[in-house]
């Protein structure tokens, strides 16, 4: 009885050694997350994206980000680095291999295609298949989590480096990689202009908790960007007596903002890829309180739950569509691709391609 006592007196005081100071990756920073008010007015429930149908991806996994080619047919990017083309049928063919994690993915103005790589940094693709490398460091530091990009009328590149701390391969994977740079919150993303004909980058803004979604305003007055850890949308003004200046256009989501798309009418979607983590904002003040939950086994650490929940906003931040699938049939949207006749809901997660006809709204 006595050795068992002891046993167990050794295994306890070995686990809480473990719990108290095993190092981690992660430094957390206390920051106060504010209250989250659910899905209330203007993100009140709703169900319309239970009416999506699926377009059959095969055996390729996580398309994140969609555009359109100059031929009218969608590129899509995957978690294995192909570039999907699929035609109007839902026929899918593996137009281009970029390597790495393909995110962001945006049509130039001469058909090529631009693509952030969370491995590899900025890739371009010619109309026929050809990849080149256009940006993978920036004053001999490697770019280690692009991630969204968009392009303006001038050909700037506007691209969000997810979090210069946790870098995606480095991380083991784009999701892991989130994880730490959420959990610790010390500001490590940053969005960055370059342009091509140039070849010179600029840091616009820094300091961003997971720098994720970009787009550029239809005049190119202002950037939207999605700033993930801290549940919330950015404007950065790039003309006009703002220049310079960054704006918080909406505070307090209910969910983390991910992907942003310009719409039709110069408007924007906003993809909220999962709910917010009530453990996660209620240890936002206690740094050292997440680094014993990342101790933890990844099986029991907190999960954000299956939802799917996109919204379509306008410049001035009013929200004018909210969609939602509480079943999340096709969960952890990361935005939408909008057409004239459809949207098409972009993923982290799985081989289905969501698609809504705005018929069904």
């Amino acid at each position: 009885m006595r050795r068992s006592l002891a046993v167990i007196g050794s295994l306890l005081a070995g686990a809480t050694f473990y719990l108290l100071f095993w190092p981690v990756p992660i430094d957390p920073v206390a920051w106060d997350a504010p209250v989250n008010q659910g899905l209330v007015d203007p993100f009140g429930p709703d169900n319309r994206l239970g009416r999506a149908r699926a377009i059959d991806l095969g055996l390729h996994d996580g398309p994140e980000d969609v555009t359109s080619g100059h031929d009218g047919l969608l590129y899509a990017t995957t978690k294995a680095g192909l570039i999907l083309q699929i035609d109007g049928y839902g026929n899918v063919r593996e137009f281009a291999d970029v390597g790495g994690r393909a995110l962001g993915i945006e049509t130039d103005a001469d058909g090529s295609f631009v693509v952030a790589n969370a491995y590899a940094g900025l890739q371009r693709i010619s109309r026929d298949g050809y990849v080149e490398s256009l940006l993978s460091e920036i004053d001999g530091q490697p770019l280690v989590y692009a991630d969204d990009l968009a392009i303006a009328d001038d050909g700037t590149i506007y691209f969000s480096e997810a979090s210069t701390k946790f870098g995606a391969q480095e991380s083991a994977g784009t999701y892991e990689g989130s994880l730490l740079d959420i959990i610790e919150h010390g500001g490590h993303g940053q969005i960055i202009s370059y342009h091509p004909d140039a070849g010179q980058a600029r840091l616009i803004i820094d300091g961003l908790q997971f720098a994720n979604g970009v787009a550029i305003s239809d005049d190119q007055s202002y950037l939207l960007v999605a700033e993930t850890g801290s549940y919330r949308i950015l404007k950065h003004w790039l003309l006009g007596p703002r220049a310079g200046k960054t704006d918080v256009l909406i505070d307090n989501l209910p969910a983390f903002p991910d992907n942003i798309n310009n719409g039709l009418n110069g408007n924007f979607w906003v993809g909220l890829v999962a709910p917010r983590v009530k453990v996660l904002d209620a240890l936002s003040d206690k740094p050292f309180l997440r680094k014993v939950v990342q101790r933890l086994p990844a099986s029991v650490r907190p999960k954000a739950e299956p939802y799917s929940h996109v919204i379509l906003i306008d410049g001035d931040g009013t929200v004018l569509m909210n969609l939602q699938d509480p079943d999340a049939k096709y969960p952890s949207m990361t935005g939408v691709y909008e057409t004239s006749n459809s949207l098409f809901m972009t993923r982290l997660f799985g081989n289905e391609l969501p698609v809504l006809d705005k018929d069904d709204l």
